[in-house]
This record gives structure tokens, sequence and C-alpha cells, in this order.
């Protein structure tokens, strides 16, 4: 009896819910309805008399007040009957309708009222009213019922349809390129899940979990499949965002509901993507309440304790942002490991563009080397695009392969936009080759910069011309190579002054000083390489939303902060001075190569090098060298 008492009363408060809100949203319809039913009772009178008496009634002064209904078709009075001397309520259907009825009652002086017309919409309305609201509490009232095996309530925090799970990913390493180091390490997993009496023999503990950390579009969720699919397990994947809803207590509940498929489909890997979701810092934002989230992860870490390091499940999860993730997270016994994925190198693209172009028909005389070249800094997932692009714009032109122009074209739109309109105004596009051209002269002419890859006036975004270089992978940069970069950044607008003079600078290099401003800053405040001090001075900037420190110390102390502003003026501007010096002293070359630029529209950085060296000697590359 204990348990029906709480069924009972959601039925009851289910329906009471249901019927309370369709007589909200309908009231309008059920006021129409009660009126209407009035109204037709009231021009439906018992007595009916007829057209040829009512006149005689009329013409007779017995008639003092009428009612009019159906448009008048229908008129409705009290009289006194001669016999009994009774009042009756009398009906009368008038049988043409027309004004002279109106035109009689005005005659004799008789009052009257119009009444507007009785009528249902439909049958349909009144069964909407009164018959919806009961099925509906019918319906519920058998899910509820004792035979019945659905539960809504019970229900409500399944974490239905989300979960996915997979018996073969399909994946094997062979499919990972890009990322060696990442894929070694999980190659010992493979072990455990294949053959974990191993390492229980020698009473070694397989890890219960690792956190993949990387860039998005870096492989991790590739690699977790691969993993599954090298040692032939299920691979049971959901996204942290999946957990929590705006019920509380339904994303602990999903939680549960994720590790007990884990539990039944073991040995298995358990995938959790996007973990910052619900993995930050407990005690977040200004307040520091515990919500939804915090009760969700609080579940996790109880889960990930329940389960035992035999049991054949090794949870996974990736982040792109593991500053914010809750400490309990990661000590050991839960998330033992911390594996790191990198954006590919030169040799790393080249693999992973072996991979993606295996379904492509790629021109034989097209070189991966050269592609990787010039993707730096692209993911995985960017290059996948990048010949997937390329494939498209193949296909719009009826070609059969893939050529290198496709694929350019194809890595100019994903890194700068669309390809836009060539300007007309031939002052505009001469200005922008000039703005152009400063770029990769003052870069080309400096022995630190990178190289030149490419100079166009074809716009792409909402730029109106750009300059490509190669930049340096290396992973250390002297203080020489960062001022090259600053001092080719500022090439654009050095051009601008020595040609068109100080008045008639544009605003096109707008870009250009959002990115000096903050290489300048970032030389002194964090790289130590100014005159004001060879140490660091700004400090790890917390985020309040994440749970840290709501105040925290300024990026440098106060009375040097003014000392920081004037040394990165100072960079900036011996930076713009350097750019102008170079470009003056070749002017002539500047002029011929934006000339050059107007014509043809674009240079290659090969034949820009080149033009370069007949003019002037090209500086000699310098590298990082130890000192003897």
């Amino acid at each position: 009896m204990k348990n029906e008492t709480p069924k009972i009363f959601y039925i009851i408060l289910v329906g009471l819910t249901f019927i309370s809100g369709f007589i909200y949203f309908k009231w309008d319809s059920i006021l129409d309805l009660i009126t209407n039913l009035i109204n037709f009772k009231e021009s439906h009178p018992s007595n009916i008399i007829g057209f040829e008496k009512f006149l005689s009634y009329l013409e007779n002064g017995d008639i003092k007040k009428v009612d009019l209904y159906e448009n008048g078709e229908i008129v409705v009075f009290d009289i006194i009957d001669s016999i009994s001397s009774k009042l009756q309520h009398v009906s009368v259907k008038v049988p043409i309708r027309n004004s002279s009825l109106i035109l009689k009652l005005r005659e004799y002086q008789i009052d009257f009222t119009a009444h507007p017309s009785v009528s249902f919409n439909s049958a349909w309305s009144i069964l909407s009213i009164f018959l919806i609201p009961v099925l509906l509490f019918v319906v519920f009232q058998l899910f509820f019922s004792e035979g019945s095996n659905y539960d809504f309530f019970g229900n409500l925090g399944k974490a239905r349809a989300k979960i996915q799970l997979d018996a073969n990913t399909g994946v094997s390493f062979k499919d990972v390129a890009g990322i060696d180091e990442a894929k070694q390490e999980f190659e010992e997993f493979v072990s455990f899940l294949k053959m974990p009496q191993l390492f229980t023999a020698v009473g070694a503990n397989p890890p219960k979990g690792v956190i993949i950390v990387g860039p998005p579009g870096t492989g991790k969720t590739l690699l977790a499949k691969a993993i599954a699919g090298e040692a032939g397990v299920p691979f049971i994947s959901i996204s942290g965002s999946e957990f929590v809803e705006m019920f509380v207590g339904i994303g602990a509940s999903r939680v549960r509901d994720l590790f007990e498929t884990a539990e039944r489909n073991s040995p298995c890997i358990l995938f959790i993507d996007e973990i910052d979701a619900i993995g930050r810092q407990r005690g977040t934002g200004v307040g520091g309440t515990n919500d939804e989230r915090e009760q969700t992860l609080n579940q996790i870490l109880t889960e990930m304790d329940g389960f035992k390091p035999t049991s054949g499940i090794i949870v996974i999860a990736a982040t792109n942002r593991a500053d914010v993730l809750d400490s309990a997270l990661l000590r050991p016994g839960r998330f033992d490991r911390q594996i790191t994925v990198y954006l590919p190198d030169i040799y790393g693209r080249i693999e992973i563009l072996k991979v993606h172009s295996r379904d492509k028909k790629i021109d034989s005389k097209t070189s991966l080397k050269f592609i990787a070249q010039r993707t730096a800094g692209f993911s995985g997932a960017d290059l996948a695009n990048i010949l997937n692009e390329a494939a498209i714009l193949t296909a719009r032109a009826n070609l059969e392969t893939i050529t290198i122009k496709q694929i350019y074209t194809a890595i100019e739109r994903i890194i700068a936009g669309l390809e836009g309109v060539l300007l007309n105004d031939s002052r505009n596009k001469r200005l922008v080759a000039y703005h152009e051209v400063g770029h990769a002269l003052a870069g080309t002419l400096l022995k630190n910069h990178d190289d030149v890859q490419k100079v166009t006036l074809i716009p792409r975004g909402r730029a109106q011309g750009l300059t490509w270089f190669t930049p340096d992978e290396q992973p250390l940069l002297t203080r020489g190579q960062l001022s090259s970069r600053l001092i080719g950044t500022l090439g654009g607008r050095a051009a601008e002054k020595v040609i068109f003079g100080k008045m008639e600078i544009t605003s096109g290099a707008s870009n250009d000083f959002f990115k000096v401003n903050s290489l300048a800053r970032q030389m002194v405040t964090r790289f130590g390489m100014s005159s004001l001090t060879p140490m660091a001075m700004e400090l790890p900037k917390p985020t309040i939303f994440f749970g840290r420190r709501l105040q925290t110390r300024p990026d440098c102390f106060l009375d040097v902060a003014d000392q920081v502003d004037i040394q990165i003026i100072e960079i900036v501007e011996d930076g713009f001075g350097k750019a102008c010096t170079i470009l003056e002293r070749n002017r002539l070359l500047l002029d011929q190569l934006s000339t050059l630029l107007t014509q043809i529209e674009t240079i290659d950085g090969k034949d820009f090098e080149q033009f370069v060296s007949k003019y002037t000697g090209l500086p000699k590359q310098t590298k990082l060298q130890p000192l003897s």
C-alpha cells in the first residue's frame, strides 16, 4: 500500500495538470461554448406559433418586447395567454428574412434585441475541450498501472539514445598518423585488454583511466576508437554535455547507467568526449554554488572508485582544456595518465595526408611534401578538410584528378576565406600591391625571417590582398627571429608611408598592428626580451568562471606597468623604423615588384626570391646554433 500511494498521487497530479492546462489554453472556447448553449436554449422555447398569429399579436399591441435569433429568422417573445392568463415564452419562425420585420417592429414601437448566431464550430471542438484531457488521463493511468512495464518517472534520468555502443569500430592504428608518440603509449593499453594475465601475474594493475589532451582536430577520438579496434573490444562513447540537463539528479543517474552499460559489455573502452563540460573545478562561478554539474562529477568520481582494476574497463576522456579540470579527476586511481597530442610536424602531416588521400584521385605529379610544407600549424582534421575541399573543386571543374592547383586553392579558402572580386580601381589596386610587396620584401631581406610563399592581390575574406610566409616550425625562437617577424609584419604600413607619404596611409594595416602589439607584449612580459628585465613579468590569468580565485595579482607589478608599455612602444617603433629603412634603400626594387604584381596579380615565393636576387643579395638564413 505504501508503494501504491505515490503512484496514485502522481496519477491525480498528472490528470489535474492536463485538465487545468486545457482549461487555461481553451478558456475562450469554453466560454463561447457555454454562451452558445445558453443562446440555443433561449432561441428554442417549447411553445411555437405561426407567423400569422404573431402578426395579429403585434397589431393588437399584445407584444412589448422581442428577441431576434439566427439573423432574424427566429423571434422569441413573452405573451399572456387569454384563456389561462399565464405568461408564455413563445417563438415564431419568420418565413422570409428581410428588413420588413424590423420596420414593422419600429412602426409599432416594439423593443427588440438581436442576439448573435448560435453556432458550434464542429464536433471536434467539443471533443478537444472535454474528451482530450480525459483520454490523456486514461493513457497516463495505463502507463502507471500495475500491469504496465513503463515507468515514466523512473526512466526520466536514463541516458537514453545518447550512449553509442560500437561492437567493432573498424578503426586500427594504421588509420592514425602524425601522433606516433601517443600511439606508442596506447599500444600498452591494447595489451592490457588483450592479455591482462601478463600484468596481473606480476601484480601490475592496468590504469583505470587516461585523459587525452590536445587541440581540436588532432585525432583524440580517432585514437580512442583505434585502441578498441586493435583490442577487439566494444567502444562505448558519450559526450560530456549529454550528462547535464535542467532536472536535478539526471546527470548522476546517467553516469550510473553509463557505467552499468560498460560493466555489461566488459572488457571495453568507455570514452567521454569533452570531459571539461562536466569535469571542471568544483565551486565554480562567483557564488561557488553546488549545481547539477558538480553532482554529475561527484558521481563519476564515485563510479571510477567503484570498479576494480581487473574489470576490463578502461575509461578514456578527451579535452582541450586540461587546465580547468578538477584535481580529483587527475589523481591516481581515476585518470592515472595524461597523454598530450600535439599538432603534427611536417613529417606527421605527410603521413596524415597519405591516410586521407587513400580514397582520393590525386594527380601523380602532386607532391604531398609540398602540401605539408604549406600547412604548418594544421591539425589532422584540417588536412582532411583540405583534401575534401580540393576534391569538391575538382568535381566542380569537371576534372578527373585532383591537382596541386585545387589543393592550394583549398588551403587558401580554409585560411583566409572565399575568393573575392579583384579591385577595379587602379589607384587602390596599386596601393594594395605596394602594401603586400612591402611585407614580402621586408621579410625577404631579413636573415632571420621566414621564406615568402606567395604574394597575391586576389581578395579573400576581409583582406584585399595577402602575403603568405612559410613559418619555421622549430619549438624555440630567438629574439632575432621574433624581431624579424615583427619588422616583416610592419612592412605593409612602411611601404605605404615610403611611397604615398604620411597623409596617404590606409586602414589596411589594422590587423598587422594587432599582431605586432601582441608579439611585442609577449617579448616584454613573457619572454623577457626587453631592456627592462630578463625575467617574465606576466602571471597566469585564472578565470573566475572556472572556480579559480576571484581576486588575483595583476599581470605585473603596478610600479612597472607603465614601463612595460614604454618598452612595447619602443620595440614597435624600432621595428617600424627598420622596415622603412629597408624599403627606402630598395625603392627601385619595391616599385618594380609592385608593378609586376599589379600586372600578373600573383607572384609565387620562388619567383619572388629570384626577382629580388637579380638586384640585391639575399641574406643567408641563420638557424639556432649552440655556442662553441
